[in-house]
This record gives C-alpha cells, sequence and structure tokens, in this order.
C-alpha cells in the first residue's frame, strides 16, 4: 500500500540529525503533489469525481488538495471561467501550492481552456486533462439549450475563438482522452488539440470516463509524472 506523502516526510524526518531536519523538510515540501481541481461538465456536479478522487487519496494525494469543484452549467463558459478563476485562486491560498492541475469532464474542458487561454491561468496550471471534451464542438449539443449548450455547438463563436492560434498556451501540459464509443461527444476527433498528448481509450461511453480504472492511472501518471 502506498503512503501519504506526508508520512514518508515524517518518517524520513526521523532519521536526520536535527540540523539537516529544516533542509531536508523543505526538499520534501516540494515533492508534494499539486492541488487538483476537478471540472465536472453539463447537467452534473463535483460528485462526477467521487470515483477518482477516492483513487487518488488512496494513491497518497492529501485529500485537502483534491477539490470537487461544483458550479451552475447553463451559464456561458466564459462567466464559469470567472468563478474557476476565482476558486483556484482560493485553492492556492488555502493550500500554499504555486500551481494547481486541472482534471475535466466533457464541457469542463472548455471553461478551463478558456480560463489558461485568456485569463493567464497557464501561470497557475501545471498539468491539464481533458475527458471526453468537446473541444471542437459536438452535435449532441444542438439537442439541449442555453448558453453554454449554444458554445458546444461547432463552428459557435465561442469554439472558432477558443481554438484559433495556439491550442495549448502556455507551459501547461495538456493531455485528453477520447473514446470511440462516446456517444455524446462525437466525432471522437473532436476532443483532439493540437500540441497535445492525446490518447484513445477502450470502448467507453461518455460518462464512464471519471470512474474507469484504465482512465484514472493514465491521468494520475500525466499529473505527477514520476512521484510513485
Amino acid at each position: 500500500m502506498r503512503h501519504t506523502y506526508r508520512a514518508i516526510a515524517l518518517a524520513s524526518l526521523a532519521l536526520l540529525p536535527p540540523a539537516a531536519a529544516a533542509p531536508a523538510l523543505a526538499a520534501r515540501a516540494a515533492s508534494t503533489p499539486d492541488p487538483i481541481v476537478f471540472v465536472h461538465g453539463w447537467n452534473s456536479d463535483g460528485s462526477t469525481w467521487n470515483t477518482m478522487a477516492e483513487r487518488f487519496r488512496a494513491d497518497g494525494w492529501p485529500a485537502g488538495r483534491l477539490h470537487q469543484w461544483s458550479y451552475p452549467t447553463s451559464q456561458s463558459n466564459a462567466t464559469t471561467a470567472i468563478q474557476l478563476a476565482q476558486e483556484i485562486d482560493h485553492v492556492l491560498a488555502s493550500t500554499g501550492a504555486s500551481k494547481v492541475d486541472l482534471v475535466t469532464h466533457s464541457m469542463g474542458g472548455l471553461s478551463s481552456r478558456y480560463y489558461l487561454k485568456n485569463m493567464a491561468g497557464d501561470a497557475k496550471v501545471d498539468a491539464w486533462v481533458s475527458l471526453a471534451g468537446p473541444n471542437h464542438g459536438t452535435g449532441a449539443a444542438y439537442l439541449c439549450g442555453g448558453a453554454s449548450c449554444t458554445e458546444m455547438r461547432p463552428g459557435s463563436a465561442f469554439l472558432n475563438a477558443l481554438n484559433a492560434g495556439d491550442e495549448t498556451p502556455g507551459t501547461t501540459r495538456y493531455a485528453t482522452w477520447r473514446s470511440p464509443c462516446d456517444g455524446i461527444v462525437t466525432p471522437a476527433d473532436t476532443v483532439a488539440l493540437a500540441g497535445a498528448l492525446n490518447t484513445e481509450t477502450a470502448c467507453l461511453q461518455h460518462t464512464a470516463f471519471p470512474a474507469d480504472a484504465a482512465v484514472y492511472r493514465e491521468v494520475r501518471d500525466h499529473v505527477a509524472p514520476g512521484a510513485r
């Protein structure tokens, strides 16, 4: 069983002479994982991430660094991005971290990308994950209404602006996952972004991504490479 980063740090310090403890503590603190902010999709909430968050806890992420954020999904993704910026600032202030990791599902990828591209969010985000994100639109968005659904339609003004120029700006490490059996975000290639690590999964339905064990392992290794 994996121990938490905190437990490992304390056990290591117990073996050191007092003079060495302070610099060793600083070194260990640098290896503490970034806080993760989970961003759900349309018509959902933070409970989408219960299974994945529990897996992160089991693999050593402190509970206080896992934030299952909820927001109103009918509003414009630009409005959500403003609220996401506030949430990220709150997480950074409360944890003392310098950056967060963003793990998103479906429409959650759009507001987070808006934040990264248009609100200098890349300076505060180390790794970004899009699970089944309609990054270039999906026809399913014609079946729902409201600002956010309109923005998810292929060729919308929102998506055209979001995808203009560099699709993966800044130094943030971008990654996407798509399924040939998604059924909601189609075609599957709409998920992939130029400049990102783009992965096709096994045959997964749209809502299965956040709870899939194989997807979790790949997401975990992307947000904290070499940490285990």
